[in-house]
């Protein structure tokens, strides 16, 4: 019996409330040396683990925007990620980083798998980092959040910026800010 390869999957961006979702799946052809969970290494060791994740495996990343997290919602765009994964990189097993598979079949969960599981923890980097890339740029286009610093997350100074300006073309207007969006008492 031919064991499958597996297919590593993990995404960035869920809890934030600007920018994109990014899920990325990866079938490593080669070890890799020093994976871990993105949010446990460095900024500059996951941008330098970035190609060499690239050139050892075969690998899709599906991101969504803040429009379409707003229009379709954040579990019809993970159930949407996890099947162009799948149509994308065919034929192996599956291994999503949590506890739902998002309605999508013959898909393995497992809670902590991108600090267990190379192949989830190689997916968690390049997730993070294409959504790191990309929220960095929108920085240049909205100085006045910061995103460069938080990367879109519900920060106190990012709080504090949407208080200030409102929301930008890059937030997530279906994600409720407390500060924004309670109404007052009179």
């Amino acid at each position: 019996m031919s064991k499958r390869a597996l297919c590593g999957i993990d995404e960035a961006g869920r809890g934030c409330i600007a920018g994109s979702l990014v899920i990325a799946g990866v079938v490593l052809t080669a070890k890799v040396e020093g994976l871990m969970d993105s949010k446990k290494l460095t900024e500059k060791k996951r941008e330098s683990l970035y190609p060499i994740i690239t050139e050892n495996s075969e690998y899709h990343i599906v991101s969504f925007s803040a429009t379409q997290v707003d229009e379709l919602g954040i579990s019809r765009c993970l159930h949407e990620g996890l099947q162009r994964i799948k149509k994308h990189l065919p034929n192996v097993d599956y291994l999503f980083d949590g506890n739902s598979t998002f309605g999508v079949s013959n898909i393995t969960t497992m809670i902590k798998a991108d600090d267990k599981i190379a192949e989830v923890s190689a997916a968690s980097i390049l997730a993070k980092v294409t959504r790191d890339r990309e929220i960095v740029k929108m920085a240049k286009t909205y100085p006045e959040y910061g995103f460069e610093k938080h990367k879109g997350y519900g920060t106190k100074a990012h709080i504090e910026a949407l208080v200030k300006y409102d929301r930008c073309a890059v937030h997530r207007k279906t994600f409720r800010v407390k500060r924004l969006d309670t109404p007052t008492l009179l």
